[in-house]
């Protein structure tokens, strides 16, 4: 597998490099809405740490992304009265 490119659109957002509507942001994760959302409300949720898909990042941080993930679903789910959630990991 290739490496980390701290060179990827994810690590430019992190960065400030590239802009995004901020959901959520605390040092470890941060939580954005998607630039081409599949439904209202769809937000990305990323660890802060280097990682190229779920294999890469730690069990510490991806348990860390879950529990923020929930949050963020839980507040969707208020703002939106969205009757379910969808959850994808990459």
């Amino acid at each position: 597998m290739p490496a980390y490119d701290p060179q990827n659109p994810f690590a430019k957002i992190l960065r400030g490099e590239f802009p995004c509507y901020k959901v959520h942001e605390d040092d470890h994760t941060l939580a954005f809405l998607d630039i081409m959302p599949r439904c209202g409300g769809h937000t990305l949720v990323i660890p802060k740490a280097p990682a190229r898909n779920i294999l890469d990042v730690s069990p510490e941080d991806f348990a860390y992304v879950a529990r923020v993930a929930q949050k963020v679903a839980r507040a969707a789910v208020t703002a939106f009265k969205a009757d379910g959630i969808t959850c994808t990991c990459r």
